[in-house]
C-alpha cells in the first residue's frame, strides 16, 4: 500500500480527504464535507487544473492540481471520485492502485464486469469502497425505514416510484454525458429510487421492463453552448417491475421525456397502511403514513398522518463521511461497494430486459442494510 494509505480500523484523528472532478456536483459535496470535522479535504484534482483551483479558492482547500496530484498525495487516505460515468470504474481503480480509500459517484461502472472487477480490487488491497447514492442516509429515509422497522404499516409488500420530467439538456450546460451509455433516466436517477427499495426490500431477484426514445437528437439548452445538438444514445423512458428476494414487488417510471414533472415518488404499502418516502434524491422532507380505515372499503379519502423527521440534517458527502469513519473504526460502510454494484446489477438486468422484451434475473445479493440510529451526528468530531 502506498504512502496515504490506511488499512480499516486504524488511524486517528480526522481522515485527509481528496477529490478527482470538480464539476457542478463538487459543490454540494464540499459545502459538507468542509463543515465534516471527521474529514479534512486536502486536495481538489481535475482534467482542468484552473476549475480545481477556482473551487479550491471558494472552499477554503488548500490545495489543486491534477488528478496525479491527488493519487500522489501522502495525506490524503480517501478520494472521492465524480467523475463521469463512463469513466468511474477507470478512476476508481486508479486510486485503489495508489493504496486509498475511494468513494465513488454513482454507477459504481456501467457493466458488470468493471464492476466486479473493482470490488474484487478494493478486497484484495484490503481497501473500503463506497458508492452514491448516500441521500439514503439522510434523515428522510431514514426516518421512514424507522417506521417500517417499527411495524407502522405492517409488512411491506410492494411500492411505486415515479421519476419524471423533461429531461436535464433544459438547465445543463454540458448534458451530453447524460444522454449517454450508463445515464439516461435508468442509470443516472434510477440509483437513488433502486438503492431506496432494496433498503426497504433487501436484494433485487427478477426484473421485467419496456423502454423508449423520444428523439434521436436533443439541444443544450443553457449556457455558452446552448443551441448545440447533440445525439441520444439511450431509451429515455423505462418503466420497469421488479421481484425482491423478499416477495416484494415494485413499478417504476424513470423519464426524460415528460412534459408532466412528477419526480420523487416513492410509495410503499404494507399489510397495515401506506408509507410515503421523501424523493431519494433529496437528503429529507415529508414521511406520511395511512393505515387501513374502514372507510377504504367505502372509496373515501384516506386520512394520512405526518411522521416527525428525526436525526441530523446535512446533505450529499454523508457517504463519504459514513466510509471516513469506517477507515478509522474497520465496520462496513452503509453505502457500499457491494450495494452499489447490486443496485448496478439491476439497472443493467432491467437495460437488457428492455432490450430483450423478457425478464432478466438479477445475478448478485446484498446483505441487508440496518436503519441508522437518530442520534448519528455528522458534524461531531468523533475520531
Amino acid at each position: 500500500m502506498s504512502a496515504g494509505g490506511t488499512r480499516p480500523g486504524t488511524g486517528s484523528g480526522p481522515v485527509g480527504v481528496g477529490f478527482i472532478g470538480t464539476g457542478m456536483i463538487s459543490d454540494t459535496y464540499l459545502e459538507n464535507l468542509t463543515a465534516f470535522p471527521d474529514v479534512r479535504v486536502l486536495i481538489l484534482g481535475d482534467l482542468d487544473p484552473e476549475r480545481a483551483r477556482a473551487q479550491a479558492q471558494k472552499w477554503g482547500v488548500p490545495e489543486s492540481g491534477s488528478a496525479q496530484d491527488v493519487l500522489d498525495h501522502p495525506e490524503v487516505e480517501l478520494v472521492v471520485n465524480l467523475t463521469i460515468p463512463a469513466v468511474h470504474a477507470q478512476v476508481a481503480s486508479q486510486i485503489l492502485a495508489a493504496g486509498k480509500h475511494v468513494w465513488t459517484e454513482k454507477p459504481i461502472s456501467v457493466d458488470r464486469p468493471s464492476g466486479l472487477a473493482l470490488l474484487a480490487q478494493a478486497d484484495q488491497a484490503g481497501l473500503l469502497m463506497g458508492v452514491a447514492p448516500d441521500t439514503v442516509l439522510g434523515p428522510g429515509v431514514q426516518t421512514a425505514r424507522r417506521a417500517i422497522a417499527r411495524g407502522d404499516i405492517g409488512t411491506p409488500l410492494t411500492a411505486q416510484t415515479v421519476m419524471q420530467y423533461i429531461g436535464p439538456d433544459i438547465f445543463h450546460p454540458n448534458p451530453e454525458f447524460l444522454f449517454a451509455p450508463g445515464a439516461g433516466p435508468l442509470f443516472d436517477m434510477g440509483p437513488y429510487y433502486i438503492t431506496t427499495l432494496v433498503q426497504v426490500f433487501g436484494p433485487v431477484e427478477t426484473v421485467a421492463a419496456f423502454g423508449s426514445q423520444s428523439r434521436a437528437t436533443r439541444t443544450v439548452q443553457v449556457g455558452d453552448r446552448a443551441g448545440t445538438e447533440f445525439p441520444v444514445q439511450v431509451p429515455t423512458h423505462v418503466s420497469a417491475l421488479a421481484r425482491f428476494t423478499g416477495g416484494g414487488v415494485s413499478q417504476s417510471v424513470f423519464s426524460f421525456q415528460s412534459p408532466l414533472a412528477r419526480t420523487g415518488v416513492v410509495e410503499i404499502a404494507g399489510t397495515e397502511g401506506t408509507l410515503v418516502i421523501p424523493d431519494p434524491n433529496h437528503f429529507t422532507g415529508e414521511v406520511l403514513i395511512t393505515r387501513i380505515p374502514a372507510a377504504a372499503a367505502r372509496d373515501e379519502d384516506p386520512e394520512w398522518e405526518s411522521i416527525p423527521i428525526t436525526g441530523v440534517l446535512a446533505g450529499r458527502g454523508l457517504g463519504v463521511l459514513d466510509l471516513a469513519r469506517c477507515v478509522r473504526t474497520g465496520r462496513r460502510p452503509l453505502a457500499s461497494g457491494e450495494l452499489g454494484y447490486h443496485v448496478l446489477d439491476t439497472l443493467v438486468s432491467i437495460d437488457e430486459a428492455v432490450t430483450s422484451g423478457q425478464t432478466v434475473a438479477v445475478r448478485s445479493t446484498v446483505d441487508p442494510v440496518p436503519p441508522m440510529s437518530d442520534d448519528d451526528d455528522p458534524f461531531a468530531a468523533t475520531l
